[in-house]
């Protein structure tokens, strides 16, 4: 068979190991010919490819980003593509199509899917959102750079004797903001699932002070938002794309807090580290899982599903499961969260 994959939305730690496990499993076992659609969706409506072979995926484990590029498609273009879906795919001969991807990307891959164009998922952001699987490969290496970073900030933080606010990604789920401000000791922990009040943080830093600690590290996810009538504070307009645009809320977090305590108060904005750089082995042997596992759902002719971990183990599920909803962080985890602050 021809097999086309694609990766498509945000870069994210071990995209580039799902490539070279389609290939390896795709060539060696089954003697297909693995094609690269260059640029996501763009690539596939613009006809842009390359053969991938053993030689182009040779020390691809450990490399962050996609080999494959990504790029933004308008939700017009792929409403035209999804209905020329058939078109498309003979043009550039391809028989079956895995699409590597988070929310946006399955969402798509379900409407190529439904338009009659064989495509099995393999689900990836490192804001581990996506509904059906317990993890995605890219989470784990990006909570790693994230606690790492609390880390460093908490030596500095405590030599000056200030406040540092630590904006982490996670538009629309706080799954990076909690695991890293728990695994770091951050001292506050504010995500987009819970509202959160500006006076009440400012006396969690307060009563630290309070017993003679010296500093404060708080972590907020980008997607945070205040409670109603409290801080005022909007996040960004909808893009050209349809992707509300989120940032800012560590630098007014940060200004508000100095002016209630009149401590200093620092922000520091990991931002788009936490999708770059080598992926940890977990993720790893996630995405190589995840890329053997759609190789094989295409031979078996499972289209319209998508690869996912349950427990320990591998399984197919229908697309329609990853994009109904966002897998957000349960009232149970965030009030585990606040025990131990």
């Amino acid at each position: 068979m021809r097999i086309g994959v694609l990766t498509s939305g945000g870069d994210c730690p071990g995209l580039n190991a799902v490539i070279r496990s389609v290939v390896h499993r795709g060539t060696d076992v089954h003697g297909d010919e693995i094609v690269g659609i260059l640029d996501g969706f763009l690539g596939l409506i613009e006809g842009r490819t390359r053969t991938v072979s053993h030689d182009d995926v040779t020390g691809l484990l450990t490399l962050g980003g996609t080999i494959l590029g990504s790029a933004r498609v308008r939700r017009d273009r792929i409403a035209w593509a999804v209905e020329n879906a058939e078109a498309l795919a003979r043009e550039i001969g391809i028989d079956a199509l895995i699409a590597i991807g988070g929310e946006g990307t399955l969402t798509a891959a379900k409407q190529f899917s439904d338009a009659g164009l064989p495509v099995v998922g393999v689900p990836k952001t490192i804001d581990n959102d996506i509904e059906g699987t317990d993890v995605t490969f890219g989470f784990d290496t990006a909570v790693h750079v994230a606690t790492e970073a609390i880390d460093r900030l908490k030596t500095t933080a405590e030599s000056h004797q200030r406040v540092m606010v630590v904006e982490l990604m996670g538009r629309h789920t706080g799954w990076i903001t909690l695991t890293a401000g728990m695994a770091g000791g951050a001292h506050g922990i504010l995500i987009p699932e819970k509202p959160f009040d500006i006076e009440a943080v400012a006396r969690i830093i307060e009563d630290r002070f309070a017993r003679g600690k010296k500093f404060a590290i708080i972590a907020v996810a980008e997607g945070a938002s205040p409670v109603p009538g409290t801080m005022r504070f909007d996040h960004g307009e909808v893009d050209q794309y349809g992707h509300r645009t989120f940032g800012g809320i560590g630098n007014r977090l940060a200004h508000e807090l100095e002016n209630l305590l009149g401590k200093e108060a620092r922000p520091v904005i990991l931002g788009h580290v936490q999708r770059g750089g080598t992926p940890t082995a977990r993720d790893r042997v996630l995405a190589t899982r995840f890329g053997w596992h759609a190789v094989e759902a295409v031979h078996q002719g499972a289209f319209g599903h998508f690869t996912a971990l349950r427990r320990t183990g591998i399984e197919l599920l229908p697309l329609g499961d990853a994009v109904t909803r966002l897998k957000t962080v349960p009232k149970d985890r965030w009030t585990e969260s606040e025990a131990v602050l």
